[in-house]
């Protein structure tokens, strides 16, 4: 009888300063995880104790209950640079995400977010996407882009049909699985699109990718604002 491989689960670390938001938070956990995508666990305990735990990789950060606001993700990228970042924040603060996403989220949800979209937004960053308003995305790379820098604005060599629906869905924070499951191709073939995508934006990942695209304008507008 053949077995079913099961994904490791992925521990992420709570933090928020209230015991009833904590404990909301550690309900989104109880959500089973989406197919192709492994089991989070909810990690609890002070900062210092979550920062001192080397295997942990994600941490999701409540601003709206951590006495801290934004000089707690300002002091977690100094101690951690590694670890990826999901903000739980205020709505409707442009400026907040964007100082939020320098200082190593990927991922930003206000207050009206549901258990079970806090729960996506996870799962999208552990599959190494970004999930942020997409015009948000295209600021930030104006305020990155030092004065006088054309790098980013040259034109770039031509993308195939299936290049271009392959980069609207990583703009869409998709995994390649559920790319390949929507564009009805292997996933080893929407990771051969994406490493080749990367060399024609010169990038490095998929989020330098997806600020690249939007800055050169890859991306035709036919889909919602949100990068999501």
């Amino acid at each position: 009888m053949c077995s079913i491989h099961k994904l490791p689960p992925i521990r992420v670390g709570l933090i928020a300063d209230e015991p009833i938001r904590l404990e909301g938070l550690a309900s989104v956990f109880e959500e089973e995880a989406g197919e192709d995508h492994a089991q989070l666990l909810p990690v609890i305990g002070t900062i210092a104790e979550l920062l001192q735990t080397a295997t942990l990789e994600y941490l999701v950060v409540d601003l709206n209950s951590s006495s801290g606001g934004m000089k707690t993700l300002v002091d977690i990228r100094r101690r951690r640079p590694d670890l990826r970042l999901i903000v739980i924040g205020p709505e409707g603060d442009d400026e907040l995400v964007m100082e939020s996403i320098l200082a190593g989220a990927r991922a930003y949800l206000d207050l009206k977010a549901s258990p079970q979209i806090v729960h996506q937004a996870i799962e999208v960053v552990t599959s190494g996407s970004i999930w942020a308003p997409r015009r948000l995305l295209s600021k930030l790379i104006d305020r990155l882009r030092p004065a006088g820098d054309t790098s980013l604005t040259s034109d770039l060599p031509h993308l195939t049909a299936r290049e271009q629906e392959v980069l609207d869905l990583i703009l869409m924070a998709r995994s390649n699985r559920e790319i390949a499951r929507q564009l009805g191709i292997e996933e080893r073939t929407v990771k051969a699109h994406v490493g080749r995508l990367m060399r024609k934006a010169g990038a490095d990942n998929r989020i330098e990718l997806s600020m690249r695209a939007l800055s050169h304008a890859m991306v035709e507008d036919a889909g919602p604002d949100e990068g999501r």
